[in-house]
């Protein structure tokens, strides 16, 4: 594993000389949260949790700072992937998340940005090659530092709507119940699968099979609910 990032990015430099196009692109994945302890295991704090869990699952240590992030780099069946836990505070994404790209000479279709999700259930997830911002105020510090660019790919990470009258900014900073968790610990799982998914075989038949089977998860819990 290449020790700083200087060194990857002259690594992918050189590779991508060497060999052409046959020469796997890396993906980036930025997972959005609030760097400390105060906010670990929060509902906003998702996107952080993505990112740990498929660095594990890979052996990715996520032990460098570089552009305001935690950062770690390693290769997924023969492709480079690079990982990253903005440490601005969730507001302020975009400042770490723009540089990250503009470093390695990334085109925005090889990003992928992770964030929690009020409008899916809790434990649902959705991959999109592009997309608005929702009123989701991480993501739009992303989009603004892209200079307005839309076309970057998301991992929607469900948390569900706050009961009753409850305030957003407060149910956002709450740790999960229980059942929320252990629905957030599954949906974890089966995104380091839906990320592996996509790093092997593309984002558009990622999403396509993905979407499908998280389809029928949503209209699951639904039925659990009634």
């Amino acid at each position: 594993m290449l020790s700083s990032p200087r060194l990857l990015r002259r690594f992918l430099f050189t590779a991508s000389s060497s060999f052409s196009s046959s020469f796997p692109k890396p993906w980036l994945f930025i997972g959005l949260g609030n760097p400390g302890e105060k906010y670990q295991s929060t509902r906003h704090n998702v996107g952080f949790d993505m990112i740990d869990a498929f660095a594990r699952s890979q052996g990715i240590p996520m032990t460098t700072v570089h552009c305001k992030a935690l950062f770690g780099e390693g290769m997924v069946g023969g492709t480079p992937v690079l990982l990253a836990k903005p440490q601005t505070y969730m507001n302020l994404s975009g400042e770490s998340t723009g540089p990250l790209a503009a470093y390695y000479k990334l085109p925005l279709n090889r990003v992928i940005v992770m964030y929690d999700d009020m409008d899916l259930p809790c434990g649902v997830l959705r991959i999109q090659p592009k997309g608005g911002h929702g009123r989701h105020k991480g993501l739009r510090s992303v989009i603004y530092h892209f200079r307005g660019n839309r076309e970057f790919g998301r991992l929607r990470i469900g948390i569900g709507r706050p009961p009753g009258q409850m305030d957003p900014k407060a149910f956002l900073l709450q740790k999960f119940n229980r059942t929320a968790r252990e629905r957030i610990d599954s949906a974890l799982q089966e995104g380091v699968e839906i990320l592996k998914t996509l790093v092997a075989k593309g984002l558009t038949e990622c999403a396509r099979s993905a979407n499908i089977e998280q389809k029928y998860k949503h209209l699951r819990l639904q039925t659990l609910q009634e």
